[in-house]
């Protein structure tokens, strides 16, 4: 099976909260909310700097493929 890079995702719970969960590695949800990562498999202190530059460019990556999916769905 092929999965997409990001999905969107929202929960009852947290009605002002809109989640975007990252499916390649670094696996990781982020609140587009207020831009809070939880990152969904272990990472090391040191992998997490290495990261730092990558997930600037993964969050941005999120947040458009946000607004991309929105536009969308107000098309439809």
């Amino acid at each position: 099976m092929n999965l997409p890079k990001f999905v969107i995702g929202d929960n009852t719970d947290f009605p002002e909260d809109i989640f975007v969960i990252h499916l390649d590695f670094p696996q990781f949800i982020i609140n587009l909310k207020d831009d809070e990562v939880e990152f969904l498999e272990d990472i090391s202190a040191e992998d997490e700097r290495e990261l730092e530059t990558e997930m600037e460019h993964l969050i941005t990556l999120a947040e458009e493929f946000y607004d991309r999916e929105m536009e969308r769905y107000e098309k439809a």
